[in-house]
Parts: structure tokens; sequence; C-alpha cells
């Protein structure tokens, strides 16, 4: 099956979707959309995916929009090295971690929201990082008491390898240091974060080691 990925190097759904494509070992062809210059809005993206924003996944035949459900058919249709624990209380752990960064943190935080919120000054104005920053600490606050009795080993959060824990978390690392955010606060995800990036598959991954960085 023939997989292309349409995203945004810097977009943190896009990043969650590469990290779980290269856990994976999967082969995909990657299609910058420009979202600073307006690429979700033009036409030709539209017809991918009518909601205008990224990512979207093209397997075979299909097109699969929102992170949360393309994460959740590339663990069902790739079971080998699950993002899920085998255990239906960690499976819920794991989910509810997940959550807290893919409901709560990321979707206020987000470009349309920032736009919103800042004004005519936009995504650089005072109102819009202080909005982005509270949020984002009030998040890792739980995010941190959350990891704290977490049982996972060499590193990690849940297991002895990533999760869909990490695969939200590690993109989520990056939009909180754009905003300022002392991390310093959260010695386990910044742990977590170090024992990810040692990993090729994550390195791969990493914003700036995508075709369409600036």
């Amino acid at each position: 099956m023939k997989l292309v990925l349409h995203g945004y190097f810097r977009s943190g759904t896009t990043y969650r979707v590469r990290l779980a494509l290269n856990w994976k070992g999967l082969d995909y062809d990657y299609v910058p959309v420009n979202l600073v210059a307006g690429g979700q809005r033009e036409a030709a993206y539209l017809a991918t995916n009518p909601q205008g924003l990224v990512p979207a996944l093209e397997a075979g035949g299909d097109i699969l929009t929102q992170s949360p459900a393309i994460l959740e058919w590339i663990e069902e249709t790739w079971p080998d090295r699950p993002l899920l624990p085998a255990d239906p209380t960690l499976r819920a752990r794991v989910r509810a971690f997940a959550a807290v960064i893919g409901c709560d943190i990321h979707p206020v935080q987000n470009l349309r929201i920032l736009k919103a919120v800042g004004g005519d000054q936009g995504v650089q104005s005072d109102a819009a990082k202080a909005w982005g920053k509270h949020w984002i600490e009030a998040g890792y606050d739980a995010l941190e008491t959350l990891a704290a009795d977490a049982p996972g080993q060499n590193g990690f959060l849940f297991t002895d390898a990533p999760t869909m824990a990490e695969i939200y978390l590690i993109p989520q690392m990056l939009n909180a240091r754009r905003f300022g955010v002392d991390l310093s606060a959260y010695p386990r995800l910044l742990a977590v974060e170090e024992a990810c990036n040692a990993l090729p598959e994550f390195q791969r991954a990493l914003p700036e080691n995508q075709p369409d960085a600036g």
C-alpha cells in the first residue's frame, strides 16, 4: 500500500504521524503543505482534506484525516512494534496521557486559535504567546503528575519502548519551548524526551530534518 503524508514540518499533528510511521518502519512519500503561506486553504489541498488542516494521509485509494484517527489506523493496520500496551489498564492510561495533549493542550494553542486570540498582531502578539504558555503549563502540570508513577522502563513512560503517549508528547515539547515554558519544572517529561530522541526513528522525524524545513 502506497502511503503519502501531506503535512507541515513544524505541525505537531503531522509530527505525530511521522513518528508513528517511522516507528513502524513504514515507507511513505511526503507532500509539504505550507501553513504560513496558506497552502492548507488552496483548492488542491481542500480536495484532499475539506477541513483545510494537516495532516492528511493517502493510503491506497483512501484519504485519512485527523491525527488521532490516523494513529489508531496505523496501529491497527501494522500491530508490530505496538504503540499501545497489551494490558487494558495501561492502554487506558496511555490514551488518557495522549488525550491531555491531543484534546486539552494542543487544540487551544494551534495556529487558528492563536490568530483569533492575537487579533491584528496575530500569533506574535503578547496575548497569543501568554495564552499558549498558560495552557501548555496547565497541561504539563497534569502530565508530570501522570508520569510520576508510570511503570515504563528504559526511560519511557508505560512500557519499555515508546507508546502513543510519547508520540503525542515529543511534538508538544517543541511547542512548549516555542512558547517559553520553563521545562525544568517537568524533569520526568524531559527524561522521556531524551530517551525518545536518542532513537533513530525519532531523529528522522525531527522538524529540522524534514524537506520543507526553512
